[in-house]
């Protein structure tokens, strides 16, 4: 599986000091959009292995993150690169939406 979990505990490891683009998925297991959502971000991580980072945060074990990025609903995804948060991505996406906006982060 090339999809990551992020933590408070990795976050700056893992997202923030990675070379690479960074998705984050905020979610909460009792969230129904964030089941929704869940193959399109699993499709995504294993099309994208290698070229950039997938990853899910549970809002509900690591509170620090969620609100240091003002995560105020679910799902939100943030894209990363550099370290710097360029992209936020709030709701239900359909697929295309998300993959242009990576590849947005990638080229830009």
């Amino acid at each position: 599986m090339s999809l990551c979990v992020f933590s408070d505990g990795n976050f700056q490891t893992e997202v923030i000091n990675s070379n690479q683009v960074v998705l984050v998925d905020f979610w909460a297991p009792w969230c129904g959009p964030c089941k929704t959502i869940e193959p399109t971000i699993e499709s995504i991580a294993m099309e994208k292995a290698g070229v950039i980072k997938v990853g899910k945060l549970n809002v509900d074990d690591n509170p620090l993150t969620a609100s240091k990025y003002g995560i105020l609903s679910i799902p939100t995804m943030i894209i990363f690169k550099g370290g710097k948060q360029i992209e936020v991505i709030h709701g239900a996406q359909p697929k295309e939406v998300i993959e242009s906006l990576i590849e947005n982060a990638l080229y830009e």
